[in-house]
């Protein structure tokens, strides 16, 4: 899977946690909190919907900032 089917994926996912959500701001520079206003909720909602689509779990001491972050790190599984 290219990095780009990853981030469409990521951005379907984004979309049905926040659906008001404007695509266009789900970027590999957008940062989760900052720019996405990804919350606590939305944040578990999101590792869970990613963990379900990819079928692995994420190590719970990595953090991530952005979506590149993420990416990067399915990349790697």
């Amino acid at each position: 899977m290219t990095r780009e089917e990853i981030l469409d994926s990521l951005k379907e996912i984004v979309l049905t946690i926040k659906p008001k959500l404007d695509v266009s701001k789900v970027t590999m520079d957008s940062a989760l909190v900052k720019d996405l206003g990804i919350d606590s909720l939305s944040m578990l909602l999101l590792s869970l919907a990613i963990e379900n689509k990819y079928g692995f779990q994420f190590d719970p001491d990595v953090q991530f900032n952005s979506i590149g972050d993420v990416v990067s790190y399915i990349e790697k599984i």
